[in-house]
């Protein structure tokens, strides 16, 4: 008989397959992504030294503010946030962490965006 696993635990199994691969440094550090439904979260780290270089969240962007945070044009703004800021640190250039998510919808909106705003992976 097949077990069926939850499609959190499906997402876990690919984001530590995809981990296995990637190691973000000081010089390419590592953008990692999570995505919540109704949040997507978004870290720029250095796994050599195990710092977070620069975050930025759909909750911080909206400090004040009701607008959700679940959909594309969030993602959009997070996505030029964290390249700001990456960029204010001095990181040009990042490996990208989707975190076991398709690159479909908000994960590839907030990948484009960081893209236009002038991170290179």
């Amino acid at each position: 008989m097949r077990i069926q696993t939850s499609k959190d635990e499906r997402r876990r199994k690919i984001h530590r397959r995809i981990r296995h691969r990637l190691m973000g440094t000081a010089q390419k550090p590592r953008l990692c992504v999570f995505r919540s439904l109704k949040h997507i979260y978004v870290q720029v780290v250095d796994d050599l030294s195990g710092h977070t270089l620069a975050a930025a969240s759909t909750l911080k962007l909206q400090e004040g503010r009701s607008p959700k945070g679940g959909n594309i044009a969030a993602a959009r703004q997070v996505g030029k946030a964290i390249a700001d800021r990456a960029r204010e640190k001095g990181i040009e250039q990042v490996v990208f962490d989707r975190g076991g998510y398709a690159y479909h919808g908000r994960i590839k909106a907030l990948a484009e965006s960081a893209r236009e705003a002038g991170l290179k992976f």
